[in-house]
């Protein structure tokens, strides 16, 4: 049972809208990955969009340089999921999840195309 909230940035208006996908429409989105364009029509929205990010159940962010679906531990310098620090040169380990779309996936981020 797949669940998504999906938030779509139109970048003409500069508006965002929140669309919730259940069972049957979301089934069509698990297995796409980070950059993919959609058609709009599987989820109810008009014209294509693609996926630019997301997040997991637990609020972990999805990174496009991790593939699969996996959570992992990774190094981070800077980019989706590292919070800049106060000094230059800062790495952490943090934990991110997969560029691919699963059923622990909570929300997905898209921009219309």
């Amino acid at each position: 049972m797949a669940t998504f909230k999906i938030v779509v940035s139109d970048p003409k208006t500069r508006k965002a809208q929140s669309v919730e996908v259940k069972d049957p429409q979301a089934q069509s989105l698990l297995g796409l990955k980070i950059g993919e364009d959609v058609d709009g029509s599987l989820v109810g929205l008009p014209g294509r969009f693609k996926i630019t990010g997301g997040s997991d159940k637990a609020g972990f962010p999805m990174r496009p340089d991790v593939s699969g679906g996996v959570k992992k531990y990774v190094l981070l310098t800077r980019g989706v999921g590292f919070r800049k620090g106060a000094s230059e040169g800062k790495k952490k380990r943090k934990l991110v999840r997969g560029n691919t779309i699963t059923e622990e996936i909570y929300q997905l981020n898209a921009v219309m195309v």
